[in-house]
Protein backbone atom coordinates (compact mmCIF):
# COMPACT_ATOMS: atom_id res chain seq x y z
CA UNK A 1 0.00 0.00 0.00
CA UNK A 2 1.40 3.37 -1.12
CA UNK A 3 1.28 6.31 1.15
CA UNK A 4 -0.28 9.50 -0.57
CA UNK A 5 0.43 11.96 2.36
CA UNK A 6 3.41 11.58 4.17
CA UNK A 7 2.97 14.58 6.64
CA UNK A 8 -0.91 13.03 7.23
CA UNK A 9 0.40 9.65 7.41
CA UNK A 10 3.12 10.28 10.10
CA UNK A 11 0.73 12.54 12.07
CA UNK A 12 -2.03 9.88 12.19
CA UNK A 13 0.26 7.22 13.93
CA UNK A 14 1.78 10.32 16.34
CA UNK A 15 -2.25 10.60 17.33
CA UNK A 16 -2.86 6.99 17.59
CA UNK A 17 0.86 6.31 19.39
CA UNK A 18 0.24 9.20 22.32
CA UNK A 19 -3.72 8.21 22.56
CA UNK A 20 -2.28 4.17 23.60
CA UNK A 21 0.35 5.96 25.52
CA UNK A 22 -2.19 8.30 27.72
CA UNK A 23 -4.72 5.24 27.55
CA UNK A 24 -2.11 2.84 29.15
CA UNK A 25 -1.56 5.28 31.38
CA UNK A 26 -5.42 5.89 32.66
CA UNK A 27 -5.33 1.98 33.36
CA UNK A 28 -3.36 3.26 36.73
CA UNK A 29 -6.73 5.74 37.86
CA UNK A 30 -9.77 4.61 38.90
CA UNK A 31 -12.48 4.63 36.11
CA UNK A 32 -15.72 5.05 38.69
CA UNK A 33 -18.82 4.68 37.06
CA UNK A 34 -21.15 6.47 35.26
CA UNK A 35 -23.03 8.58 38.24
CA UNK A 36 -19.83 9.14 39.70
CA UNK A 37 -16.38 9.12 37.31
CA UNK A 38 -13.07 8.88 38.72
CA UNK A 39 -9.54 10.49 37.64
CA UNK A 40 -9.15 8.09 34.83
CA UNK A 41 -12.48 8.53 32.89
CA UNK A 42 -11.53 11.48 30.68
CA UNK A 43 -8.69 10.62 30.27
CA UNK A 44 -9.60 7.49 28.86
CA UNK A 45 -12.68 8.72 26.60
CA UNK A 46 -9.78 11.56 25.24
CA UNK A 47 -7.21 9.00 24.45
CA UNK A 48 -9.88 6.89 22.59
CA UNK A 49 -11.26 9.72 20.69
CA UNK A 50 -7.37 10.53 20.27
CA UNK A 51 -6.68 7.21 18.39
CA UNK A 52 -10.12 7.10 16.08
CA UNK A 53 -8.71 10.71 15.43
CA UNK A 54 -5.06 9.29 13.81
CA UNK A 55 -6.56 6.37 12.59
CA UNK A 56 -8.73 8.89 10.63
CA UNK A 57 -5.78 10.56 9.57
CA UNK A 58 -4.01 7.89 8.94
CA UNK A 59 -6.62 6.07 6.61
CA UNK A 60 -6.88 9.55 4.53
CA UNK A 61 -2.90 9.43 4.02
CA UNK A 62 -3.59 6.08 2.50
CA UNK A 63 -6.21 6.58 0.17
CA UNK A 64 -6.43 10.12 -0.76
CA UNK A 65 -4.12 11.55 -3.08
CA UNK A 66 -1.91 14.47 -2.33
CA UNK A 67 0.12 16.65 -4.05
CA UNK A 68 4.24 15.23 -4.37
CA UNK A 69 3.36 12.99 -1.43
CA UNK A 70 3.02 15.79 0.73
CA UNK A 71 6.94 15.13 2.10
CA UNK A 72 7.61 16.15 5.48
CA UNK A 73 10.34 18.96 5.87
CA UNK A 74 12.87 19.49 7.85
CA UNK A 75 12.35 19.37 11.90
CA UNK A 76 12.11 23.26 13.20
CA UNK A 77 14.24 22.60 16.08
CA UNK A 78 14.62 25.42 17.91
CA UNK A 79 10.46 26.12 18.48
CA UNK A 80 10.56 22.24 19.09
CA UNK A 81 13.43 22.62 21.75
CA UNK A 82 12.03 25.96 23.10
CA UNK A 83 8.67 24.68 23.69
CA UNK A 84 9.71 21.74 25.69
CA UNK A 85 12.12 23.53 27.71
CA UNK A 86 9.50 25.64 28.41
CA UNK A 87 7.34 23.18 29.57
CA UNK A 88 10.07 21.46 31.47
CA UNK A 89 11.17 24.64 32.97
CA UNK A 90 7.75 25.47 34.23
CA UNK A 91 6.77 22.20 35.85
CA UNK A 92 10.29 22.84 37.60
CA UNK A 93 9.71 25.91 38.73
CA UNK A 94 6.14 26.44 39.30
CA UNK A 95 6.03 25.09 42.81
CA UNK A 96 8.91 26.96 43.95
CA UNK A 97 8.56 30.61 42.25
CA UNK A 98 5.16 30.70 42.11
CA UNK A 99 3.15 31.67 39.23
CA UNK A 100 4.53 35.48 39.27
CA UNK A 101 7.73 34.28 38.50
CA UNK A 102 6.92 31.27 36.59
CA UNK A 103 5.04 32.19 33.73
CA UNK A 104 6.88 34.93 32.69
CA UNK A 105 9.96 32.66 32.97
CA UNK A 106 7.55 30.15 30.58
CA UNK A 107 6.48 33.00 28.13
CA UNK A 108 10.61 34.25 28.23
CA UNK A 109 11.78 30.58 27.05
CA UNK A 110 8.77 29.93 24.79
CA UNK A 111 9.14 33.07 22.80
CA UNK A 112 12.82 32.10 22.10
CA UNK A 113 11.25 30.09 19.51
CA UNK A 114 10.88 32.89 17.50
CA UNK A 115 12.95 34.17 14.98
CA UNK A 116 11.91 38.12 15.70
CA UNK A 117 12.40 38.16 19.33
CA UNK A 118 11.38 41.52 20.68
CA UNK A 119 11.73 41.95 24.41
CA UNK A 120 8.75 44.81 24.61
CA UNK A 121 5.59 42.18 23.41
CA UNK A 122 7.28 39.37 25.10
CA UNK A 123 7.58 40.96 28.62
CA UNK A 124 3.88 42.45 28.18
CA UNK A 125 2.85 38.87 27.34
CA UNK A 126 4.29 37.73 30.32
CA UNK A 127 2.28 40.35 32.40
CA UNK A 128 -0.78 39.50 30.72
CA UNK A 129 -0.52 35.33 30.92
CA UNK A 130 0.87 36.24 34.71
CA UNK A 131 -2.83 38.32 35.94
CA UNK A 132 -5.37 35.79 33.38
CA UNK A 133 -3.67 32.70 35.14
CA UNK A 134 -4.04 34.51 38.40
CA UNK A 135 -7.79 34.79 37.72
CA UNK A 136 -8.12 31.60 36.20
CA UNK A 137 -6.24 29.18 38.36
CA UNK A 138 -6.25 31.00 41.81
CA UNK A 139 -9.38 33.17 42.46
CA UNK A 140 -11.64 31.22 39.86
CA UNK A 141 -10.59 27.83 40.26
CA UNK A 142 -9.52 28.46 43.72
CA UNK A 143 -6.64 26.00 43.18
CA UNK A 144 -3.47 25.62 46.23
CA UNK A 145 -0.73 27.15 43.30
CA UNK A 146 1.25 29.47 45.15
CA UNK A 147 1.24 33.48 43.74
CA UNK A 148 4.78 34.03 45.14
CA UNK A 149 8.09 31.88 45.57
CA UNK A 150 7.92 29.80 48.10
CA UNK A 151 10.88 29.63 50.71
Amino acid sequence: MKIKSQRDFWAGVMFVGTGVVFALAARHHPLGDSAEPGPGTITLLLSVVMVILGAIVGFKALTIEADDGDPIGAIAWRPLLAIVSAVVVFAATITRLGLAFAVPLVIVIASLSESRFVWRSVLVNGVVSTLLAWLVFIVGLKLTIPMWPVH
